[in-house]
């Protein structure tokens, strides 16, 4: 076997030098002639009826474009998987910035004193902020029933088995909303035309989303909307769905101002406000297991509030309902799963997309169930973790050679765990307000679309040659600052064996690249990578075969023999578009079968200080070992778990969004307590590679693994510490663990 070129190698990121010298270009260093700036009138009310819109005194009107939902030409509500969010308010108000009128005018100081002098009558309805409350229809705002979606999984006879249990144990765990705090606020420029139709450029995840949203609003075919992506400073699924509604807003704008550039950047305080957060969650687990330990039964569940619009709700329930289970073997399980309508903003896609919420009540939950068992943690884990060979809840067989309690151990090694679990046991004893604890997390993320996701997709990818004798890389993948250009330039590199830097990938510009997907699911890497290799192969095939090109031959070579076969036949272009690898069955009505063409897996093991005076918890250490088939980067993989850590830390310790009637309180930087570089230890990070057959080079995802398992094992270390099952609910902050250690007297 020949070695890799490229394939296991950390590379430079291709962006990184225009990154740190300036030369990239964010959305807000655009200038245009003739640019106008735009800003949004937004509801202060959770839930009303809107009776009318008065301007007040003392602002030249005449000067200003003024756009309001009778201003739309075609669908007024956004085109995502249910069109209910409308681009702006017509006659309902559904939550506290719900955006209602559009403003633009050249200067951008008289533009803020315009729109603070803009006054909403709305005429105030009930509204609802508790999802039990929700949940329980105790007022609806949403259909008939407040419901996005419902999922029911069965595994098994759930209720046979309780009165035969040896112990059954129960709990409540729940999480808060998580506030994506990317670097690069929102933002979007547009070029509206009457008669050359929609451009929009932007800072954004999912160009062709935008595209149909757009086409939508606008009424236009595919040919007259065209959506380029800008440098984009992070996303983590905040700039999944959310650009389709500031595109939308900065083009209607930008269409009765006669084509002249319309340019919306939010600043900080209103893209934390108005845009889309993590699901907050409940879930409820009720299990049984025999005398041994053995897990007999899980009864589970599982909500989310999905605030006041479906959004991609549905989604995000499936993904949670799917992994509530964690990575464990039990004959009979039954998930029950629901989104709710609330009058907040509503929630949408964050990194993980659901599972964080589900995988840290089943991580508790088995912490919780040790103790009550009498039983380790770690022994527990290995009486009932997934082997080769054993079914998930969805009925999934695990084909792959994954050895969970090895990987468990490795983590627990790596962390020093015994000898630290006897010194913790020593420390503890004696009067130290500081108690130590270790905690674990075992758990597993599905790779790529969720059920059929894929097969409906059903993406084209494709590489380019060149007449300077370059490849270019077609696909609508985006780069935010997870390292998709240079791993996608990697896999066409290595199947060209040709050097990196005659690799490029293209601008995501939907005139000119294929819809490859949306950015999202960890499935770049794997599913689009997989497209561009096999696009690669085809195009090597069409050198060879027309005899341009032959083997042994360098980079200099390869870059001859494209450039001869285009000056000869005009272009050179190879696509590929994706099939669902052989026997993966899914059943979309039921949730049973294949939810996922493959998992990656991983145990994280922390070692925590709790101060019971200050009531802080301070990480001391943090071991993560994963599978994610191959490695193709070292250093953009290790970067990728070491920032998705570093968000779990927060998300498990201190990131609260706190509601005020529906509205966030706390939405800027200095009240919203997210991670520091003070707050994070070093991050071990360790990889088993076990390739898988249908990656390229054998890799799956990666991106989205590290948000699922710091924030259980954060919580099971606190457990360890305080010798309680107490902590259930995160964020846990001091404020909410003064409310545990005090009636304690811990």
């Amino acid at each position: 076997m020949n070695p890799s070129l490229h394939i296991g190698h950390s590379r430079i990121r291709k962006e990184g030098r225009a990154k740190v010298t300036g030369e990239a270009q964010y959305t807000d260093d655009v200038r245009m002639e003739n640019l106008l700036y735009g800003v949004t009138v937004r509801s202060s009310v959770p839930r009303g009826i809107l009776k009318g819109i008065e301007f007040g005194e003392g602002i030249p009107w005449d000067e200003f474009i003024i756009v309001t939902a009778k201003d739309v030409p075609g669908e007024l509500n956004v085109a995502l998987i249910e069109r209910d969010q409308p681009f702006l308010a017509l006659d309902r108000i559904n939550h506290p910035e719900e955006p209602v009128v559009l403003l633009a005018h050249a200067d951008r100081y008289l533009l803020e004193k315009a729109r603070a002098a803009v006054r909403l009558d709305i005429e105030p309805l009930p509204p609802l902020f508790d999802l039990e409350e929700s949940l329980a229809c105790k007022e609806v705002v949403w259909g008939q029933d407040n419901l996005f979606k419902k999922i029911l999984i069965e595994k098994g006879d759930v209720d046979s088995v309780w009165a035969g249990a040896a112990h059954i144990v129960e709990g409540e765990y729940k999480t808060g909303s998580q506030e994506q705090l990317y670097i690069e606020p929102n933002g979007a420029i547009a070029v509206a035309d009457a008669e050359e139709g929609v451009t929009v450029w932007g800072s954004l995840q999912c160009p062709y989303y935008v595209h149909t949203a757009l086409k939508a609003l606008f009424n236009l075919p595919d040919d007259r909307i065209r959506v380029i992506q800008m440098e984009t400073g992070g996303g983590f699924g905040g700039k999944e769905d959310y650009p389709s509604l500031i595109a939308g807003h900065a083009a209607l704008l930008s269409l009765k101002a006669g084509g002249r550039p319309v340019k919306i950047v939010y600043d900080r305080e209103e893209d934390m406000v108005a845009t889309t957060k993590r699901h907050p969650s409940r879930t409820r687990i009720r299990s049984a297991f025999d005398a041994e330990g053995h897990l007999l039964a899980l009864d589970i569940d599982f909500a989310l509030d999905g605030g006041a619009y479906l959004t991609l709700s549905p989604v995000v329930l499936s993904r949670g309902a799917i992994h509530a289970g964690g990575p464990y073997r039990c004959p009979n399980t039954r998930i029950r799963a629901r989104a709710a309508a609330t009058n907040t903003p509503p929630h949408g896609a964050f990194r993980g997309f659901g599972a964080p919420q589900s995988l840290f009540a089943i991580e508790r939950h088995m912490d919780v169930a040790a103790a009550q068992l009498g039983l380790d943690p770690v022994a527990l884990r290995k009486k009932n973790l997934l082997r080769m060979g054993d079914a998930t809840a969805t009925g999934q067989i695990i084909k792959e050679n994954i050895d969970l309690p090895a990987l468990l151990d490795r983590a627990l090694e790596k962390l020093d765990y015994s000898t630290k679990k006897e010194n913790c046991k020593i420390h503890n004893a004696g009067s130290s307000p500081i108690k130590k604890g270790l905690g674990f997390a075992t758990f597993m993320h599905g790779c790529g679309f969720t059920g059929s996701g894929e097969s409906y997709l059903a993406s084209i990818a494709g590489v380019e040659g060149r007449a300077d004798g370059k490849i270019h890389v077609l696909a609508a993948s985006t780069e935010m600052g997870q390292g998709a250009n240079t791993i996608l330039s990697q896999v066409v590199a290595e199947v060209l064996k040709v050097p990196l830097e005659l690799v490029e990938v293209v601008r995501p510009d939907t005139a000119l690249v294929p819809d490859s997907g949306p950015t999202v699911a960890s499935r770049t890497t794997m599913v689009v990578g997989k497209l561009v290799q096999e696009a690669a192969i085809g195009l090597r095939q069409t050198l060879i075969q027309s005899g341009f090109l032959k083997a042994p031959y360098d980079g200099g070579g390869f870059s001859s023999a494209v450039k001869q076969y285009i000056a000869k036949n005009g272009h050179l272009k190879a696509y590929s578009q994706y099939n669902t690898p052989p026997q993966i069955v899914w059943d979309d009505q039921l949730y049973k079968g294949d939810a996922y063409t493959t998992f990656a897996w991983a145990c994280y093991a922390a070692e925590v200080a709790v101060d019971t005076r200050t009531f802080e918890v301070q990480v001391v250490d943090f071991v993560a070992v994963q599978e994610v088939g191959r490695v193709l980067n070292p250093t953009l993989a290790e970067g990728q778990i070491e920032g998705g850590v570093a968000q779990g830390i927060g998300y498990g310790l201190s990131e609260q969004v706190v509601w005020d009637r529906g509205r966030m309180a706390n939405g800027q930087m200095t009240n919203y307590i997210m991670a520091t570089s003070m707050d994070i230890p070093r991050i071990r990070v360790y990889f088993e590679e076990n390739p898988y057959p249908n990656g390229p080079g054998g890799a799956k995802g990666l991106g989205e693994l590290p948000m699922d398992g710091p924030a259980p094992a954060l919580l099971n270390a606190v457990q360890d510490a305080l010798g309680t099952t107490a902590p259930r609910e995160i964020p846990l902050t001091p404020e909410r663990l003064m409310d545990l250690i005090e009636p304690a007297n811990v």
